[in-house]
């Protein structure tokens, strides 16, 4: 599988421009999923766009494959942003479960290759602006999704 050549990947869309602050347009390809709870995702972003505001419950890796790409960690006590940065092409990072967080593209979008292990199901979960959980990823309805393909 080449992760650049886009006709080997199953991508999945997501787009809310319903905000314009924090217009959501990315896609997902997942390369590999196991019941033990491993899993790799790429995810690409368009220009300047973010993905849904939410919290990993798994330990999550990442690496920026092209473009760059700005985490905007947010405090789920008191909601305001706590640090800011921007990872560029190669930069790497691995961090446990619980963070808390928005990304956004930038002028280029951004492509990132995630690994995720998340032996508990439980992968991340979207989150409204009050923290409250709108949708939970698990690895159990990723396998049964790709099942059915």
């Amino acid at each position: 599988m080449n992760l650049y050549n886009d006709s080997e990947l199953s991508w999945r869309s997501y787009t809310d421009l319903t905000d314009p602050h924090h217009p959501v347009d990315y896609s997902d390809a997942v390369l590999s999923a196991k019941k033990d709870g491993r899993l790799q995702v790429l995810v690409r972003w368009q220009p300047n766009c973010f993905c849904h505001f939410h919290r990993h419950t798994a330990e999550t890796s990442s690496v920026v494959l092209q473009g760059e790409l700005t985490v905007i960690d947010i405090d789920p006590e008191t909601g305001k942003e706590t640090h800011r940065r921007t990872r560029s092409v190669g930069d790497f990072i691995s961090k446990p479960a619980g963070d808390v967080h928005r990304e956004q593209a930038g002028p280029a979008g951004a492509l990132v290759l995630f690994t995720i292990y998340a032996p508990h199901d439980r992968v991340a979960e979207a989150l409204d602006e009050t923290f409250n959980v709108l949708h939970t990823t698990t690895i159990s309805k990723i396998l049964a999704k790709r099942s059915v393909m």
